[in-house]
């Protein structure tokens, strides 16, 4: 067995017997925090729709990690539909204000003709402002626990943390904040998520606006009553956001939501037509895109060819009470749902004692209904030239006024989600468009040889989704909640990789269930956020709880998830279909793959492809591992250092999984991307290796070799 040392390596490619070319930089992230005070923010990603939630009673922009940290990535980093998926974000920011008339405030010594407290949609602060005193998360049952290779592999572990378990609870997931004002006014807002899979698009919010007297965390209090109260909550939808994101966009500003358009429902009870109290806004074509209708449905100009912008989103008033003593559902209200420049100082001011700016803002909030509407002004214009706020416009929702003496509530019910076409769809619309592969399919079952006509329409299919959403929301809050529900996920779902196969168990705790019919196994192959095929399905009379994937091919990434099923008797939408448990609950973000056993001498190694041609990758580990390598036939534990032929380090890799095998992705330990050139890797056994039967020496600690390999791009 030849040994080499680190040492002999160096010295060789110092005499130029190894030769490189150095690799390409990257640039880091900034940090920062945009919340004053104790921010904290909880998650729903249950279902298909997915978000987080503030303690400070609005999503902000930027409130999650700050506008310094990730300016590009965060600025609409709400509403992840559908949440499989990347750069899925749909909303740029989100406010409530609340106001009353002539306020004596305590603090500034004065009387306000308007007093107006606020958080968002740029600022929040909990210190003085909207200051929380309960901010939890309530679950139905706790997330499975999912396992990868003896390692914790499910988003869930840190974004669905459930701090009381309530097995009564009819929706999966509810968040509880209570946060108080210097007004008075304490507001208990309960968000409720649903990962059943007619309910997993939308959130219902419950509000309760009561008149304590409360005014700071240290006990002061005030008892008076309030006149003219007026509830605003405020969104800015970015549905455009995708494209930016994935470097793709065309349309300049639509990334925060220039050229998105919005239309109000319901806005009079007496109309003939009168159904829902409700809002919607969707991506209307941007005057910087190729062409008016080129930019229908924002359509990615990459492989794959989606549609970027398939969904519309929005939202309806559930109840709101006619007044503190009568609380009968107000068809009247909200009374006033305007749209207001998301530029305007309004959005970013949140000085709680500047008679102007709260003066302003009352009188928004006071406005009334729009007339006529801002999908009427636009109308077959292009989104950002349609009306005049350059940057685009939010939409508003304001309930009121009403008069509550000590004591007194109001309460307000609104629902809200997206809908829109499932990412199989989009895909195959964006594709046949691109190509102008007629003749197209059109929604109603017709034909037609207009590309454009055919993307336009599948895109207004989203409209119908809302009404759909709409539909199911009042269904599901007028019934309490008493929706059917799927069989519960298996409490744990484990994945081992494997030399021939990769094995998956999962927990029996399904079997109890009335209804239950069994489970589905779902694989993607590289990457987690990509259509997924099912692998095995069995039925109750022949449930197993594990299962042998034998179809994986060596130098794939894998990923699961396993869904329950009932025998369709429970569904109310469509009847025989069977009710599923949410993929989110077991689906796996650490990859599987085939490892053949450790081998027992150096002289295995070999590097998988040699060499590695970039143009080759179909036949190398696919198109989403472009650049990956394998080094197989490795000791148990050894540690890998690949060198260009100039001596450089380049990266170090640790083997320490006892497998004979390991995968690399042309990336230095600095996260550059490699460039041509011929490379070397030094292998060093990095322990004693004994065999357990023999008790032999198979290696000792500092054994070595190396392997030359070409990178060809």
């Amino acid at each position: 067995m030849k040994v080499f040392t680190e040492k002999l390596i160096r010295l060789m490619i110092l005499a130029g017997l190894i030769v490189s070319m150095m690799p390409v930089l990257r640039g880091p992230a900034l940090q920062g925090q945009e919340i004053t005070g104790s921010h904290k923010i909880k998650w729903i990603r249950v279902g298909a729709l997915q978000t987080w939630f503030s303690n400070s009673g609005a999503e902000v922009e930027y409130g999650r990690r700050g506008r310094n940290c990730c300016q590009e990535t965060d600025q609409a980093d709400q509403f992840y539909w559908d949440a499989q998926f990347e750069y899925q974000d749909r909303v740029c920011s989100k406010g409530f204000w609340l106001g009353c008339t002539n306020f004596d405030d305590p603090v500034a010594g004065k009387t306000f003709e308007y007093k107006v407290i606020s958080a968002g949609n740029r600022f929040a602060n909990v210190l003085t402002v909207t200051m929380p005193e309960v901010f939890k998360m309530v679950g139905r049952f706790n997330h499975p626990t999912v396992f990868v290779d003896n390692t914790p592999a499910s988003d869930n572990n840190l974004n669905d943390v459930v701090d009381e378990v309530d097995e009564n609870l009819k929706a999966d997931r509810m968040i509880v904040s209570v946060l108080h004002t210097p007004m008075g006014l304490t507001i208990t807002r309960k968000i409720y998520g649903f990962s059943q899979q007619n309910h997993d698009d939308y959130f219902i919010y419950d509000y309760v606006i009561k008149n304590t007297g409360i005014i700071n965390l240290q006990g002061g209090h005030i008892d008076r009553t309030l006149t003219g109260v007026i509830f605003h909550l405020q969104e800015r939808y970015a549905p455009g956001f995708t494209s930016h994101l994935g470097g793709w966009e065309v349309a300049g500003n639509s990334s925060w939501g220039a050229n998105t358009v919005h239309r109000q429902l319901g806005t009079n009870p007496l109309a003939d037509d009168f159904k829902y109290r409700a809002w919607y806004s969707w991506y209307h074509p941007h005057s910087q895109a190729p062409s008016y209708e080129s930019d229908w449905g924002n359509p990615d100009h990459r492989s794959p060819r989606a549609l970027g912008a398939p969904g519309f989103l929005g939202g309806l008033t559930l109840h709101a009470d006619t007044g503190p003593d009568d609380q009968a559902d107000d068809v009247y209200q909200p009374f006033g749902t305007i749209v207001i420049d998301s530029d305007h100082i309004t959005s970013s001011d949140i000085d709680q004692y500047s008679k102007p700016r709260m003066t302003d803002k009352y009188n928004y909030m006071n406005a009334g209904h729009m007339n006529p509407q801002h999908w009427e002004i636009v109308g077959d214009q292009f989104g950002d030239k349609g009306s005049s706020a350059i940057n685009g416009w939010d939409q508003t929702q304001n309930y009121g006024p009403y008069t509550l003496a000590p004591g007194d509530s109001i309460h307000v019910v609104q629902a809200e989600g997206v809908g829109g076409l499932n990412r199989a769809l989009c895909q195959e619309i964006g594709t046949k468009w691109f190509l102008d592969d007629g003749p197209f399919d059109m929604p109603d079952g017709s034909t037609s040889d207009d590309r454009d006509a055919y993307k336009r329409a599948w895109v207004w299919t989203c409209e119908d989704s809302m009404m759909q959403i709409y539909d199911r929301a009042m269904t599901n809050y007028q019934s309490g909640f008493d929706i059917p529900q799927p069989p519960p996920p298996p409490s744990d779902f484990t994945v081992m990789s494997g030399g021939d196969k990769i094995t998956l168990t999962w927990a029996e705790n399904a079997l109890s269930y009335p209804y239950f019919d069994g489970y589905r196994l779902y694989r993607a192959i590289n990457r987690p956020d990509t259509l997924y095929e099912m692998i095995f399905s069995c039925d109750a009379n022949n449930a197993v709880h594990e299962f042998e994937d034998r179809t994986a091919i060596r130098g794939f990434d894998y990923y699961y998830y396993i869904e329950t099923k009932d025998d369709g008797s429970q569904n109310d939408i469509y009847p025989g279909v069977a009710l599923v448990s949410s993929k989110f609950w077991t689906m796996t973000n650490t990859p599987a793959y085939l490892r053949r056993p450790a081998e027992n001498k150096l002289d295995s190694i070999v590097v998988v492809p040699n060499p590695f041609h970039i143009s080759a990758i179909d036949n190398q580990f696919g198109r989403t591992n472009p650049d990956r390598i394998a080094f197989y036939g490795l000791p148990k534990f050894c540690r890998i250092k690949i060198y260009t032929e100039r001596g450089d380090l380049v990266d170090t890799i640790d083997h320490i999984d006892g497998s004979g095998d390991e995968l690399w992705d042309s990336v230095t330990s600095s996260l550059q991307i490699v460039v041509s050139g011929l490379y070397i890797a030094y292998f060093e056994v990095t322990e004693d290796i004994i065999d357990e039967e023999t008790g032999a020496v198979i290696f000792k600690k500092g054994e070595s070799t190396y392997r030359k390999f070409v990178i060809i791009r």
